[in-house]
């Protein structure tokens, strides 16, 4: 009887919560839109690189109010907003523009577990745009700026005995600020968005142990068939110590410890490399040991594998993946929806994307200036795709010099700008060193807030020299880092050649098809070319496939398309926006993308 009315209890409470939301306004969504569970939302483990057995889901419905900026917390708040989902976005409820002369309120209440009692707990966002302040039982606890980067706090000394109050404000100044922003802008159109605005990534909490792993630093080395480890530890003393436990499936291959403070070298005989064609992953288990307790274990995962350069025996310089030459190909994918904005409806959404990518035929994807949650990297790692990373770009729009080597006066920023910058791009960096995925990190794009150069790239090589570094995409151009990359529209073009670099396509085809209830507005609808039907489209993408297969055997090491799907008035996608229509004929493609990638081992 007990059971049953606790069953009736929580249906009861799981209807009131879905009759509290709705997506809000009239544009097209996908279908993942009609699956969201409000008590269950984006429910997966958020960190997989590093993943615990118990931990809370704090997304959901929560209070919302948008008000003035300055003022203090509201005494009543505007209703209901679904985390984590921007608040212009459909899928939040809201939908309403927030600007920088208002700030975005959210407040919720939740019960730590009693079985967590004698642990700390930490409280995780895994991002929020663009400055958060936190408050937990009325005691403001922290404050980030960043709107790409995780980032947590101990809650453990303001907690209460029962309900837990938790409280946060965002304040966004869009495009009127310095701060990374990608493609937001207050006035969208063309190849700008709407504005995101606050928490736009999942909210959870997890207990840990005082003595507790907070963060893992993994390296592969092919060449060596060894992986290298460093981690970072709470309350540690000497003597603690971590064990590392190497698992290819079900099989434990090897196990070894180390003192804390010290890197681990574990080699492996005959390692399973990783690349797109077989995505091979090594599992984790890692322990920290003190006094002869575990006092804190985690699971993790990591690949064997090695990007690179080296000139061919035709003179051209090569990227290689695994000391082989390999040419990457793939879409720029700028990872909005148009339900969700930045975020994905679900996370068969999330990965959804990147399988019809390589169902396409690429083995790459840019992730075009914005960073997605942990999971899409996962999924990458899993699936098997290379990931070039962007910088989200912020600041301001300088000389463009696209088609030569640059020769004007960079951008000056202010000291505040720049440090804004340097952090967050620091952030992103560690945050998503250890996913195997990615190989090339890309500091600028067409030289939108680009600046010191020189300086900035030298800083990303030296702080990760386990992976390329594109230093402009698009320009504009420095005889810096491993690669000369152009943009051109439609058709491919290389009007520019480094012998010292590789030389690749950065941004290429924009193929434009718009497709009557798939479209974001029924108007102002556009694409680099445009086409009336999918056979013209796919046509026009095998053409310019042939030729880019031309270019790759004279030079070419790389090329993106543009782009994965349409965004909001640009129709120059693979796929619809809302991800219902395959704009090309999938079979032609992929042949012609694959006779692309093989081209230059012909």
């Amino acid at each position: 009887m007990k059971k049953n009315f606790l069953l009736l209890t929580a249906l009861l409470f799981s209807l009131l919560a879905n009759a509290q939301w709705q997506p809000a306004g009239d544009k097209i969504k996908t279908k993942w839109a009609e699956e969201i569970d409000v008590n269950n939302v984006l429910g997966e483990y958020p960190r997989p690189i590093m993943e615990r057995s118990d931990w809370m889901n704090l997304n959901g419905l929560w209070d919302y109010a948008i008000q003035e900026k300055g003022l203090q917390k509201p005494a009543s708040f505007d209703g209901k907003i679904l985390v984590p989902f921007a608040v212009e976005s459909s899928l939040s409820g809201v939908q309403k523009r927030v600007d920088k002369e208002n700030e975005l309120w959210y407040s919720r209440t939740f019960t730590v577990p009693r079985a967590w009692a004698k642990k700390d707990v930490l409280l995780h966002f895994g991002a929020v745009d663009w400055r958060a302040e936190v408050w937990l039982n009325d005691v403001k606890i922290g404050t980030h700026e960043g709107g790409y980067s995780p980032f947590s706090f101990n809650i453990t000394p303001f907690l209460n005995s029962g309900s837990q109050k938790l409280v946060v404000k965002v304040w966004d100044p869009s495009d009127q600020g310095p701060q990374p922003r990608g493609k937001q802008v207050k006035k969208p159109e063309g190849i700008w968005y709407t504005p995101v605005t606050g928490i736009w990534q999942t909210v959870w909490i997890e207990p840990v142990a005082e003595k507790s792993i907070a963060y893992i630093k993994t390296t592969p080395d092919i060449d060596q068939n060894t992986v290298f480890f460093s981690f970072e530890t709470t309350d540690e003393e000497y003597g603690d110590l971590i064990e590392i436990k190497v698992k290819d499936g079900a099989t434990v291959l090897t196990t070894e410890k180390v003192a804390l403070g010290q890197e681990a070298a574990i080699t492996l005989k005959e390692p399973k490399l990783w690349s797109p064609e077989s995505p091979n992953l090594y599992d984790l288990e890692i322990s920290l040991i003190s006094n002869g307790k575990v006092t804190d274990m985690v699971k993790s995962y990591f690949a064997m594998r090695k990007i690179s350069t080296k000139r061919d025996d035709k003179g051209i310089v090569r990227l290689q993946l695994n000391n082989k030459d390999y040419f990457q190909f793939g879409p720029l994918d700028q990872g909005w929806w148009p339900d969700g904005l930045y975020t994905a409806p679900t996370d068969e959404a999330l990965a959804y994307d990147i399988k019809k990518t390589k169902d396409f035929g690429f083995n790459m994807i840019r992730k075009h200036v914005k960073v997605e949650p942990a999971r899409w990297y996962t999924h990458c790692d899993k699936l098997g795709i290379l990931v070039w990373q962007d910088m989200p770009n912020g600041d301001a729009f300088p000389i463009w010099q696209n088609r030569k080597y640059f020769d004007g006066n960079e951008l000056q920023r202010t000291a505040a700008s720049e440090a804004i910058y340097r952090t967050e791009w620091k952030e992103i960096m560690d945050a998503f060193y250890s996913y195997p995925s990615i190989v090339c990190w890309v500091p600028f794009n067409e030289g939108w807030g680009q600046f010191k150069t020189e300086e900035i790239v030298k800083w990303t090589k030296d702080y990760d020299p386990s992976r390329l570094v594109n230093p402009a995409s698009g320009g504009n151009h420095f005889r810096v880092g491993d690669m000369l990359d152009l943009h051109n529209y439609p058709a491919p073009e290389m009007y520019l050649y480094d012998a010292q670099r590789a030389t690749v396509l950065g941004e290429y085809g924009g193929i434009g098809l718009a497709l009557d209830d798939h479209l974001w507005v029924p108007d102002r609808n556009w694409g680099y070319v445009q086409f009336k039907n999918s056979e013209e489209v796919t046509k026009e993408y095998v053409k310019y496939a042939k030729q880019l297969e031309n270019l790759a055997k004279s030079g070419f090491s790389a090329a993106i398309y543009t782009q994965t799907t349409d965004v909001e008035v640009e129709v120059n996608g693979l796929m619809t926006y809302d991800r219902k229509v395959i704009k090309i004929d999938e079979a032609k493609v992929k042949k012609a993308n694959e006779a692309v990638i093989n081209s230059i081992n012909e």
